[in-house]
């Protein structure tokens, strides 16, 4: 994980980062590289930073003695405080550098806040906490966002070109979007695509319109992964990123995404949304290098089209789907 080491508050040390690399052909052990980083370092020192975090292999955080660095890997001494570590039950950290963090976001959270909802904690206010913690001068930015109840893969910019760089060029960045949903019904066709104009009302909900003039052109791509239990495992891609524009499309083809009342689901087997944004490609904002980041199917995804979950009907005035 790539580190700011810049000068912030005057109050705040800099980091003091040494690295050191197994450049030997045999594995050593954690304790051994760091007495062969620091010549002459006593004993009680290096147990010290050993049990308090203040070492990393390749880029992971250990406190382990006999951790095994492999030939070629990298160990980084922080000799001002611990790395900072990223733990909270709702985000996985799937890749971080200097510019953008790739997060696998939870089910339920928000990305963002909204007027409505300022008190509530979202996935901008926890990583803007972590990269505060790295540094106070560390600031982050958004760059788009995911419905509160989808799960999976989003990005956020650590630095304003970054942000800028993917904002103004975001359709050219962004090479693929891939996510998977469990629909009501079987899916006739095995692949196809929707094309249509989405508006929204007043209610806030997104909808189709033949309405010569309003509403966006929406394009959503859509491929048969597996059919069982009476519903239907489907992967989705998007030309477009418009509101809520799968969870609409799902519905015009008449077999809405499980969980979804919101627009016309009548059960909720796993007592979710059933969608997932599972791979996210794009070229890295700084370095234009092909960055490529892929989750597993959740695995309750799966388990309901092999039947292993028995249809819960929603309730007319359930919110479980709600924004």
């Amino acid at each position: 994980m790539a580190r700011n080491t810049r000068n912030g508050r005057p109050n705040f040390e800099a980091d003091r980062i040494q690295a050191w690399q197994n450049t030997g052909e045999e594995a050593v052990e954690l304790y051994d590289a760091l007495m062969m980083m620091r010549p002459g370092l006593k004993k009680p020192e290096a147990k010290r930073w050993l049990k308090f975090g203040h070492l990393m292999v390749d880029g992971v955080v250990s406190t382990g003695v006999h951790t095994t660095v492999l030939p070629g890997q990298w160990v980084e001494l922080n000799l001002t405080r611990p790395f900072v570590v990223f733990k909270h039950p709702r985000i996985d950290i799937v890749y971080e550098d200097d510019d953008i963090i790739v997060i696998n976001k939870g089910y339920g959270l928000l990305s963002v806040g909204t007027n409505s909802t300022k008190k509530e904690e979202t996935a901008y206010d926890i990583l803007r906490d972590y990269v505060k913690k790295v540094h106070p001068s560390n600031k982050l930015f958004i760059v788009h966002r995911l419905d509160r109840h989808t799960s999976g893969l989003m990005m956020f910019a650590k630095t304003q070109e970054a942000q800028e760089a993917l904002r103004h060029n975001w359709n050219n960045m962004v090479l693929e979007r891939l996510y998977v949903a469990v629909l009501e019904g079987y899916l006739e066709q095995e692949q196809g695509y929707v094309k249509s104009r989405l508006t929204e009302n007043s209610r806030f909900e997104v909808y189709t319109t033949d309405v010569e003039g309003e509403g966006k052109l929406a394009v959503t791509h859509y491929k048969v992964l597996k059919r069982g239990g009476g519903y239907t495992l489907a992967e989705f891609s998007l030309d477009t990123g418009r509101k809520n524009q799968i969870r609409v499309h799902a519905k015009d083809l008449g077999h809405p995404i499980a969980g979804d009342r919101k627009y016309g689901a009548k059960t909720s087997p796993i007592n979710r949304l059933c969608l997932h944004a599972r791979t996210l490609r794009f070229a890295h904002p700084i370095t234009r290098k092909d960055m490529n980041f892929e989750q597993p199917i959740p695995p309750k995804f799966l388990s309901v089209v092999r039947g292993g979950h028995t249809p819960r009907v929603l309730a007319a005035d359930s919110d479980e789907s709600d924004d």
